[in-house]
């Protein structure tokens, strides 16, 4: 390649070359760009780079542009601004970039000329990308469907500003707290040939440097076949930070080299040696003659010329001890050109085949406490979810309505963003300051403010009825001030779901009798019950509806329908049904039995009625008194961490105080355990399993003690001291207490030790019965003894864990007196062999459940031309149970995005774990689909043109090209086997 260097912009002349391994254009990106390295050496590839938390201490926003200096002194487009000088002007310096969402905004604010010259940089492989999300997402409390929308998002622009230069080639996550074998598969899918990452349990990485084991692949499914769920992964030296004595940064304090030997402070000898001893040092732990050395940390680089001057310094002294028989060789380099000589060593990597978690950083300091810290904001992330995948829907299925409409002018975009926003490692996993999880909070309310704009143009084109929407976004507390006194109103039910659902929907009113119609003009039954003592305690002055109107409705597959409600007159005064004090407590349908103790008023048995299964289960709450670090390991439970002051928690009560309400359609017990913890047991007409509705806090803490709240199941299951928790929501890993699969486990904290993260599901079982039971958001949880399970659902604390947030986990809630959370656990009862078949089902119904819109009055015709539709379906048929309808969504002016996935594991059902076939022309019935092109995970390659560096195991040589789709009769007829997603841009054109 030949530069010429005019006015400060160098002009690169490029040869012309085939292209790269990777598929990259020819020019100088990607693995073409990588520097040459001395054969027969120690080569030690230097990566500058920047960790920025898109909020953390500051909130996004204060991070960007420098602000608030009090707290932090990170100003995120200063790291930028400096970088592209030192970059242009030296061909040989490079520098990584991770977070898109920063970028993105960075972007924004430059001039053309800038953009330019950017581009150029990128085109030379001398600015590259690395990971390519918006952010740098958690991998604990995240569901893989946000995990790939985030990862899209950022793909989508780089792709469109820098084009197959911009795609990342390497998976970067430096800082998130433990590691999930879902993520390493989604990167696999993704395309990307390698991942590294620097936390890791103190002992697990003690034994890999034993063992010469830091780099591996890692078969990260076990359900897709070998290799595409392969991904080769290293594990970093020094977290993400440069050796000891090595950082150079304004937020440094090291002594820069200074190599005038007339100084009395010279000291390029001291700082040679050193540095070849510590690479030496660092080469023992790893089996290639090459190794990696992070130059920056967490905010980095705000000037660069710091960074860059002492690099080229040890860079220079360094290669030149070479003279006197050094072995070591360095170099400016970057992970994608490091995984790359990795993998032209052509060595034989071992295989791991479990996840990263519980991550410690010491025999007391178990990163288990924010797979539960901050459990409103967990929720809200999860309806947030929810909310954006039906708008990206109804942008498809509305198309141009959908953006301009009488409602204003809709927006999918804001959402998506600030969805992208709270994956990140400090955003959704809780681990953020107080005013910084407000500001998340705030960017997701504002996308839901677009949302609905676009949700209420959509549902008027498509239903051709202009009504007067109203989101009623506080249904679980019974709020919904502007339909409570409503005479007339209906209630639009929109189904994500490719399946139709039967739903009970309750809404606030004070009315005590109403009639019901569906969309065919049918009356519905309902039930007016009076709203819960426990509720009435948890909404305080925001809502003043006395009762709730109780309703079955069946809603089709990807579509609405419409119910219309009048109050009639008010009979006789509502009252409760009294209180039942005698005989045996219990609930029941046609399939289950919820029986209670009649002096502790708890749960006591299960009863399947269907399969004749009958399982003693003690349910009831407990909190474990929080560490204060006082003790002698002086580590106290916080954000990150949770160290309970002993083994055994306190239990909540040991006698509740109950009372029933049963109706034609649902019957409950209110169970109150004090006077901040209270739960609802219920079951619905024809439910297969038992819900919980549970009402915590505020935990009280004038005791000066910090309380960690736990739902536990106690049951007499002989289970091994084994259970079963789900990584980020998709296939399920066993998890044995006191054991880690790769290491003998040192147990120090045999409660803490043993949590894992719970994204929707955990259960236990032995040869006959299962118990799971499914979450409505991400806690932790563990079976701490054989025969229970335990989900943490609530925690605040007096202390900060001393892991850099600076403040305590006491969030203050709506009135500043502390949070209180309600939530639901579903618990099903059943056999070994038909669990999934339930579990499956529901978990996706709850994270994709439909909307409920209410609107007032009747409403008027949307367009003279266009008849009133009240239930509409957007697909022919919906699809068969295994599959799910994983993204629908508008990619550009001419083309969309569509994500079919096998919901099923490989031998999880006798009928559901078998492959599908499904006709992508004969699915929509709202839109034709004139053309399909298949793409990577990502959206950001063509799937033809995956193609992935091979790696040698000690198990076997296996080629990475894509496993070709053998059993697809055309680009229209597609297979999935079991836990496969596939991704498809189409063109359509609507009906």
């Amino acid at each position: 390649m030949l530069c010429v260097r005019l006015l400060l912009l160098p002009l690169c002349l490029l040869s012309t070359l085939p292209p790269g391994v990777n598929g990259e254009a020819a020019g100088g990106c990607g693995y073409q760009a990588c520097p040459a390295v001395k054969p027969g050496m120690l080569n030690v590839h230097l990566v500058p780079h920047t960790h920025d938390d898109v909020g953390w201490l500051k909130t996004v926003d204060q991070y960007y542009y420098g602000g608030h200096t009090d707290i932090q002194r990170a100003g995120v487009q200063y790291i930028l601004d400096s970088v592209i000088p030192q970059l242009q002007a030296d061909p040989a310096k490079r520098f990584i970039y991770v977070e898109v969402a920063f970028f993105h905004l960075w972007w924004q604010h430059q001039s053309d000329s800038m953009k330019t010259l950017v581009k150029q940089l990128v085109s030379e492989g001398r600015l590259e990308f690395v990971n390519g999300g918006w952010c740098m997402n958690d991998e604990a409390t995240t569901h893989y469907n946000s995990i790939i929308d985030q990862m899209t998002l950022g793909f989508q622009f780089l792709n469109d500003t820098f084009g197959e230069c911009g795609r990342p080639r390497v998976a970067w996550h430096i800082d998130p707290f433990g590691h999930s074998r879902e993520q390493a598969s989604l990167f696999a899918q993704m395309g990307f040939d390698g991942f590294f990452f620097g936390r890791l349990d103190y002992q697990d990485k003690q034994n890999r440097e034993n063992l010469k084991e830091m780099e591996q692949v890692w078969r990260a499914s076990a359900n897709l076949p070998k290799p595409n769920g392969d991904l080769f992964t290293g594990v970093l030296p020094n977290g993400y930070n440069p050796p000891s004595k090595l950082c150079w940064d304004v937020l440094c304090s090291d002594e820069p080299i200074k190599d005038d030997k007339d100084m009395d402070e010279y000291n390029v000898d001291e700082i040679v040696s050193y540095f070849i001893q510590t690479a030496h040092q660092q080469a023992k732990h790893y089996r290639a003659n090459h190794i990696i050395m992070t130059m920056g940390s967490d905010f980095h680089f705000q000037n660069a010329d710091m960074w860059y001057t002492n690099l080229d310094k040890l860079i220079k002294y360094v290669n030149a001890a070479q003279n006197n028989g050094s072995d070591v060789n360095v170099l400016y380099s970057t992970p994608s050109c490091y995984l790359y000589e990795l993998n032209k060593a052509n060595l034989t990597w071992s295989v791991k085949a479990d996840d990263f978690f519980p991550y410690a950083d010491g025999a007391h300091q178990f990163w288990t406490g924010y797979f539960t810290s901050r459990p409103a904001l967990k929720r809200y992330e999860r309806l947030s979810n929810n909310l954006l995948q039906i708008c990206n829907q109804l942008e498809v299925l509305a198309a141009s309505r959908s953006h301009n409409g009488p409602y204003g002018i809709g927006d999918s975009s804001v959402l998506r963003k600030a969805m992208g926003v709270a994956q990140h490692h400090d955003a959704v996993s809780g681990t953020e300051k107080q005013h910084v999880a407000d500001d998340y909070a705030k960017k997701l309310a504002k996308g839901w403010d677009r949302c609905e704009v676009l949700v209420s143009n959509a549902l008027a084109g498509l239903s051709g009825l202009k009504q007067n929407f109203i989101f009623c976004n506080k249904l679980n507390i019974s709020v919904c001030p502007r339909i409570e006194e409503l005479g007339q109103f209906t209630v639009t039910l929109y189904n994500p779901l490719a399946r139709a659902v039967n739903v009970f929907v309750r809404i606030p009113v004070n009315g005590t009798r109403y009639t019901l119609t569906d969309p065919k003009g049918s009356s519905v039954l309902n039930q007016i019950v009076p709203v819960s003592d426990f509720t009435k305690a948890v909404r305080k002055d925001r809502g003043y509806a006395v009762n709730e109107l109780v309703f079955q409705a069946r809603v089709p597959a990807l579509g609405f329908s419409i119910y219309s409600v009048s109050r009639k007159s008010d009979s006789a005064v509502f009252r409760r049904p009294p209180p039942r004090r005698k005989g045996a407590l219990k609930i029941e349908n046609e399939y289950i039995r919820v029986l209670f103790d009649t002096n502790t008023g708890l749960i006591s048995k299960i009863d399947n009625l269907h399969k004749n299964l009958s399982l003693p289960v003690t349910q009831s709450f407990y909190w474990y008194s929080a560490s204060t670090g006082n003790s002698e390991s002086g580590q106290p439970s916080g954000a990150y961490i949770f160290r309970p002051k002993g083994e055994a928690p306190f239990p909540m009560s040991k006698k509740v105080q109950t009372y029933t309400v049963q109706t034609d359609l649902f019957q409950e017990v209110y169970q109150n355990f004090s006077s901040w913890c209270s739960q609802t047991v219920r079951l619905y007409k024809n439910q297969k399993f038992v819900e919980l509705e549970w009402t915590v806090g505020p935990i009280p803490v004038g005791d000066n003690i910090g309380k960690e709240v736990i739902s536990r199941f106690d049951t007499p299951l002989k289970t091994d001291g084994i259970f079963y928790t789900d990584s980020n929501g998709r296939e399920i890993l066993a998890r044995r207490r006191d054991y880690r699969p790769t290491w003998n486990l040192s147990q120090t904290e045999p409660v803490a030790g043993n949590y894992y993260p719970v994204n929707s599901r955990i259960y236990m079982k032995d040869g006959k019965i299962q118990l799971t039971v499914l979450t409505d958001r991400s806690q932790g949880g563990s079976s701490i003894k054989d025969g229970s399970l335990e989900l943490m659902v609530h925690r605040r604390l007096l202390y900060d864990d001393n892991r850099g947030v600076g403040e305590p986990l006491s969030e203050p809630g709506y009135d500043g007196n502390g949070l209180i959370v309600r939530g639901k656990h579903f618990i099903f009862l059943e056999t070994v062999d038909d669990s999934a078949e339930l579990h499956r089902l529901q978990a996706q119904a709850e994270y994709m459940a439909p909307w409920t819109i209410m609107a007032e009055g009747a409403g008027t015709p949307y367009s003279s031309h266009v008849n009133h539709v009240s239930e509409f379906s957007a697909l022919k048929k919906e699809l068969p149970h295994n599959l799910h309808l994983l993204t629908l969504a508008q990619w550009d002016p001419n083309s969309f995005l569509i994500r079919l996935e096998h919901q099923f594991e490989l031998g999880e059902s006798s009928v559901y774990s078998k492959p599908v076939t499904v006709d992508l022309t004969n699915l929509f019935s709202a839109f034709e689909i004139t053309a399909v092109e298949e793409m990577s995970l990502g959206f950001n390659q063509r799937k033809e043109d995956v193609s992935r560096l091979t790696w040698k195991t000690v198990q076997e040589l296996h080629s990475v090209k894509t496993a070709s789709r053998r059993n697809d009769t055309s680009k229209h007829m597609v297979v999935l086997n079991p836990m496969e997603i596939r991704t498809f841009r189409v063109h359509i054109r609507h009906q």
